[in-house]
């Protein structure tokens, strides 16, 4: 699989490459207005492993399009969304990412989730000059010109997760994770915290995305006896795993385990009563005490069913919506360069609080937040930062992470 992996790897850095190659729009060229309307695309996985969370990212994204053409658009003209789906496999995002700049002209590209599916977004959007808004917490060590990111970088979300550990004694971890490059590199981060810290790292696995038997793993976990697990296992892998991590006898009070990849739609989808009781480290819940909140949970509540529920990377993607608006309106134009320049320090009051946009990496400050999953599948936040932390992707005002970007 691993041999698999990596040729599937290849191919995600090579097709975009050589499909831009060959359809390079002119810079700024295509900014997606037509006549009385703007085209957006929008691409997330609606199949494959991966669906289980994008798919209400998507309808997050469409929220925001729909109340941003409630108040009569942008630049007076109706917002059109053009949606793909990048099926859980990364070339095919480069590919619907590539059709989205060239045949379809948008303005700019919502999308993606995993890390993966993104560096193969990077390089088709960078050869083409046009903007992609990623909404999901990540590993950091990254930026670029031409993407945009609203979720969570490491300083925002995995470093605190560690001190929260940390402040209640947990000096022993086990790391599990799917196997690319996000849960790779955040255990890179997480080891040299550790080292630093004096903090025992037991044991590090990973399993491929889509994965479904953890009894080997949950066997390990429990041989290893860690006074917590760190969890970045994406998608619905996570499901089989709390299933029988619970099975095993392995439980919260125990053996919490905190998840960076795991938020109310994917709770829904594992079931409460397997998670219950387990942490998460987040930067918005469903229970975020914020007027904005209550707005944004009534709303999707109206417009996909009272029985939905909202979550951090929903809340990302839908933010990532009214900032990019919110930078056209300053600009005057789609235009990508001048969308780019006017985007730094725009400021929105976001369910999560108040989220600004950081003009010189293109990251989001965000309020970091840890929580604990209740047996009705909400969460509960047990701790916040004092307030937004000021994106910091490469770890620069950390010396435990000198070497990292490297």
């Amino acid at each position: 699989m691993r041999t698999w992996n990596s040729r599937r790897g290849l191919l995600a850095l090579l097709f975009p490459v050589l499909l831009a190659t060959a359809c390079v729009d002119e810079p700024g060229a295509g900014a997606g207005a037509s006549g009385d309307e703007i085209r957006i695309g929008v691409l997330h996985s609606l199949s494959g492993t991966m669906a289980i969370s994008e798919v209400t990212v998507r309808d997050a994204e469409l929220l925001a399009v729909e109340e941003i053409n409630a108040r009569g658009g942008v630049l007076g003209k109706k917002l059109v969304p053009v949606t793909e789906d990048g099926a859980s496999d990364w070339p095919t995002f480069a590919e619907k990412a590539q059709k989205l700049i060239s045949q379809d002209r948008v303005a700019a590209v919502f999308g993606g989730w995993t890390s993966a599916s993104r560096k193969a977004m990077l390089p088709v959007f960078e050869r083409n000059k046009a903007l992609l808004w990623y909404p999901v917490q990540y590993e950091g060590l990254e930026s670029s010109p031409y993407i945009f990111y609203t979720g969570a970088t490491t300083n925002q979300q995995i470093v605190p997760a560690l001190d929260y550990l940390a402040s209640q004694g947990e000096r022993r971890l086990f790391l599990v994770g799917s196997d690319y490059v996000f849960p790779r590199t955040a255990n890179k981060v997480i080891k040299a915290y550790a080292a630093a810290k004096g903090i025992e790292v037991l044991g590090e696995e990973y399993t491929p995305l889509g994965h479904t038997e953890y009894s080997t793993l949950v066997n390990k976990i429990a041989d290893a006896r860690p006074d917590a697990v760190f969890n970045t296992l994406n998608g619905d892998s996570n499901v089989a795993f709390f299933k029988q991590l619970r099975a095993s006898g392995i439980t919260p009070g125990s053996t919490p385990v905190v998840s960076v990849s795991v938020a109310e739609e994917e709770v829904r989808g594992i079931g409460p009563e397997n998670v219950a009781g387990h942490l998460v480290a987040w930067n918005y819940y469903q229970t975020t005490a914020t007027p904005a909140n209550e707005a944004f949970v009534k709303a999707f509540k109206a417009k996909y069913g009272a029985d939905k529920v909202t979550s951090d990377p929903m809340e990302a993607g839908y933010n990532a919506v009214h900032l990019w608006a919110e930078a056209v309106a300053k600009a005057g134009t789609t235009e990508v360069e001048a969308v780019r320049r006017a985007a730094g320090g725009i400021t929105i009051e976001a369910p999560e609080g108040p989220t600004a946009i950081d003009g010189e990496n293109q990251h989001v400050a965000k309020t970091a937040r840890i929580g604990r999953v209740r047996p009705d599948g909400q969460i509960e936040q047990v701790w916040a930062s004092d307030g937004p932390i000021k994106p910091d992707p490469y770890l620069k005002g950390y010396d435990w992470a000198t070497g990292l970007s490297g």
